[in-house]
């Protein structure tokens, strides 16, 4: 593209240059500029000395990270639960949005839709404090258990380990399921609809173009979407974890997030935080490299 062209090109897009400009200055100061910091996870990080008269001390912080083995715990709670997520959250979205766009009754598809995403607005402090009033010794789980006589007690849900990442998984599952799937309808209306209409000519079914032209259709969306939660599988937060467990559950509910908030930032340790941040996060863009690697690989679509 030669010097003209490029200039006409962005006199013409100007608005919409325009409208990007302000995500770009705040990518850059909230996202990039932080990332000087990293160089604390080299330091014994002293507050109230300057950046540059710190004492160095190489990966001493990284080698006693990985010889923590509360660390290992962090990392084992983290991958399970994130890929416990993976398996049953990634592909509800699709079927439900595969689903609601089947509906034909405008208004009671709206109100499907309504419901399914109103959960996401509610916070985690309130779904907490539901799903331990819901799963409780007298809560209405035990209460129907009891009643169609499956068990004669009640059960600590909140207080036993093996439960925890179940009710985490499902937990945030039942939160964003109806909001995941707003992405999959507007990639559902990008669909040329003469596709839709030549099948039904052919004798197709509804079910059949769903599987034949709706799912083909909609892939390469599924597949960056993919991509992006498996690069972000080490970033799960600590919000659901640090409302939902007890002292009884403690050992299966810290995450990684959770470890650096206790382990550095609480007792004081910012360098031995930040270091454990740097490995999250080399870490999520590893995973992001190689998953969007074998995508293009086994499907021929990619992220980048």
């Amino acid at each position: 593209m030669n010097k003209s062209k490029l200039t006409k090109t962005l006199w013409k897009q100007r608005y919409l240059i325009l409208m990007v400009f302000p995500f770009i200055v705040w990518l850059i100061i909230f996202r990039y500029i932080p990332l000087w910091g990293w160089i604390m996870a080299f330091q014994d990080y002293r507050p109230g000395k300057p950046i540059w008269q710190q004492e160095w001390v190489g990966i001493r912080w990284f080698a006693e990270m990985f010889q923590d083995p509360d660390f290992y715990k962090a990392m084992r709670n983290t991958l399970v639960m994130s890929i416990m997520g993976l398996v049953f959250g990634f592909p509800l979205p699709i079927i439900l949005a595969l689903l609601l766009n089947e509906i034909k009754n405008m208004a009671f598809k709206r109100t499907v839709q309504t419901i399914s995403y109103l959960p996401h607005f509610v916070s985690w402090v309130v779904v907490a404090s539901l799903v331990s009033e819901i799963l409780s010794p007298s809560g209405i789980i035990n209460q129907i258990l009891q009643k169609l006589h499956l068990t004669n007690y009640p059960i600590m849900f909140m207080a036993e380990p093996r439960y925890f990442w179940w009710i985490v998984t499902f937990s945030d599952i039942w939160k964003e399921l109806g909001w995941n799937t707003i992405i999959y309808l507007a990639a559902i209306t990008s669909i040329n609809p003469e596709l839709y209409e030549a099948a039904t000519v052919d004798g197709a079914g509804r079910f059949r173009k769903m599987i034949n032209i709706t799912l083909p259709g909609i892939m390469p969306t599924v597949i960056v979407l993919l991509i992006l939660s498996i690069g972000n599988i080490i970033n799960i937060g600590f919000e659901r974890q640090f409302l939902l467990r007890t002292a009884a559950t403690r050992d299966v509910a810290d995450v990684i997030d959770l470890y650096i908030l206790s382990y550095g930032i609480g007792t004081g340790r910012y360098s031995f935080g930040t270091a454990a941040g740097v490995f999250k996060s080399v870490l999520s863009l590893t995973l992001l490299i190689f998953a969007n690697w074998l995508s293009k690989k086994t499907t021929g679509y990619r992220m980048m």
